[in-house]
């Protein structure tokens, strides 16, 4: 889903860290305000996870690749705007180190699997979940969070090639989607494992009681 530079057009790489950036900041603002310190080693950790399972890349269009995401997995664990600061530097990491997705387009993959992702993986599990699901329950939100959130930030990635590019918006939804729809089972999965992980280990209770998501 790393989109590299050169495939975006100015007006849409700039519309790309207009709200990216501005997701971004809201982020950086609304973490100092919940973040306890005891989050800043899992949020490493999961950091750490995270671009391990990104750089496992498969081709779909010329330049654009498919892979987990693990923003919701990571607004989860640790809120919608400490999820989006780690997945902000996961991508940064991974473009400046690795030339894995563009500079221009950083501001875009921000958007789409950090600051989408991020907040649609943390409202889909709240809103399946409820206040703090258990059990079944809490496994059916964890999967929809992970496979909702890769689908959705696939579709805000596909608009962006389709305001840029002469594919047409057919293919490249049916690729880009189609792919991450089969890549969000996945992520899914993988998403109710470690939420069960850290449920076990008490930090989502911990977290949630203190407040420190809301």
């Amino acid at each position: 889903m790393h989109v590299p530079d050169g495939l975006l057009q100015p007006a849409v790489w700039a519309g790309g860290w207009a709200l990216g950036g501005s997701g971004l900041a809201w982020a950086v603002v609304r973490a100092r305000k919940v973040m306890e310190k005891g989050l800043v080693p899992l949020a490493g950790v999961l950091a750490a996870f995270i671009f391990a399972a990104q750089m496992l890349n498969f081709p779909i269009l010329p330049g654009v690749s498919g892979h987990l995401v693990g923003a919701a997995l990571a607004a989860i664990a640790l809120g919608p705007a400490m999820g989006i600061l780690v997945i902000f530097t996961v991508l940064a990491v991974q473009c400046l180190l690795f030339a894995d997705g563009g500079v221009t387009a950083l501001g875009l993959n921000t958007l789409a699997m950090g600051v989408t992702g991020a907040l649609v993986g943390y409202g889909l599990y709240r809103l399946v979940g409820g206040g703090t699901p258990s059990g079944w329950r809490r496994r059916a939100a964890a999967f929809t969070a992970g496979f909702g959130a890769t689908v959705v930030a696939s579709a805000v990635t596909s608009t962006a090639i389709c305001l840029s590019t002469p594919y047409p918006p057919a293919t490249v939804f049916g690729l880009m989607v189609g792919f991450h729809a089969l890549v969000g089972v996945g992520e899914g999965l993988i998403t109710v494992v470690v939420v069960e992980v850290l449920q076990g280990a008490g930090v989502l209770e911990r977290r949630l009681e203190g407040g420190v998501a809301r």
